[in-house]
């Protein structure tokens, strides 16, 4: 089974606006495809939702990220990446990837769509992702 890390940017989408990169999170709920995680990501994520223009409670977020960690395979990256230099939290999610032995990187991130594949992982965009496993 293909396994996947959606970068911050996609599950933000997939959470509050739904659309394409709903459907990928859809696939790792159905068990089409296996959703890693790392701490780091969630904690960005759980970041993200904290600001007031999402005006999201403590409690839904924590639901949020509780749902999201019960489909999600845990990962604790044993290798530390330094190779996206203009946005090192980019590496945190190179790291989850490479820990996981992921097949792809799903992200619209400019940063890491730069880099095309690391080392076997591709980097992809929703769009790509979906083109290929639709």
């Amino acid at each position: 089974m293909l396994k996947v890390v959606l970068d911050t940017n996609v599950l933000i989408s997939a959470i509050l606006f739904g659309g394409k990169p709903r459907q990928i999170l859809e696939k790792a709920i159905r068990g089409e495809i296996r959703l890693c995680l790392s701490e780091p990501i969630l904690e960005e994520l759980g970041g993200v939702l904290r600001r007031s223009k999402f005006d999201y409670s403590p409690e839904m977020i924590q639901f949020i990220l509780t749902e999201l960690t019960g489909i999600a395979d845990f990962v604790n990256p044993s290798e530390t990446i330094d190779i996206v230099l203009e946005d090192p939290d980019d590496n945190r999610i190179l790291e989850c990837a490479v820990g996981a032995e992921a097949n792809y990187i799903i992200t619209g991130d400019f940063h890491l769509r730069k880099l095309s594949r690391y080392r076997n992982i591709e980097v992809l965009n929703v769009v790509e992702f979906l083109t290929r496993y639709s």
